[in-house]
């Protein structure tokens, strides 16, 4: 096992751009990889979730990083994305708070804030 640092930088909310329309609302989490010494930057993976669903309890789907076929750990990146997607979005999201509306939709949002997290990958046998 080898250890990932994330470093998550930019969310996209809601983008016709990567996909959204009126049955699922499409957001871009952008982030860098370090690991083993190497640092890939410029990755980025979906968030999608059904229109009107909530954003606080609802299950998100989180794509795996497009492009990236390095090491990784899928179960630990998509909770990271997750939390992160919800920390800027939703009752509790320092970004847009919305707390007791129903069928609210903002598209294209874009939120600035950085975290860095970091995931236990297994380095040999296989990339995912």
């Amino acid at each position: 096992m080898s250890t990932a640092k994330l470093h998550l930088y930019k969310l996209i909310q809601d983008s016709q751009d990567f996909g959204s329309d009126e049955e699922h609302m499409v957001s871009r989490v952008f982030f860098n990889i370090d690991i083993d010494g190497k640092k890939i930057e410029g990755l980025y993976a979906n968030i999608k979730q059904p229109v009107g669903s909530s954003i606080d309890s609802s299950s998100l789907e989180v794509s795996r990083p497009d492009n990236y076929k390095g090491p990784f750990n899928y179960e630990a990146f998509r909770s990271i994305a997750e939390s992160y997607y919800r920390s800027l979005v939703g009752a509790k999201g320092s970004g847009i708070h919305i707390v007791g509306a129903s069928n609210v939709r903002m598209r294209n949002n874009t939120f600035h804030q950085p975290l860095d997290a970091e995931l236990e990958v297994q380095v040999a046998g296989g990339s995912w």
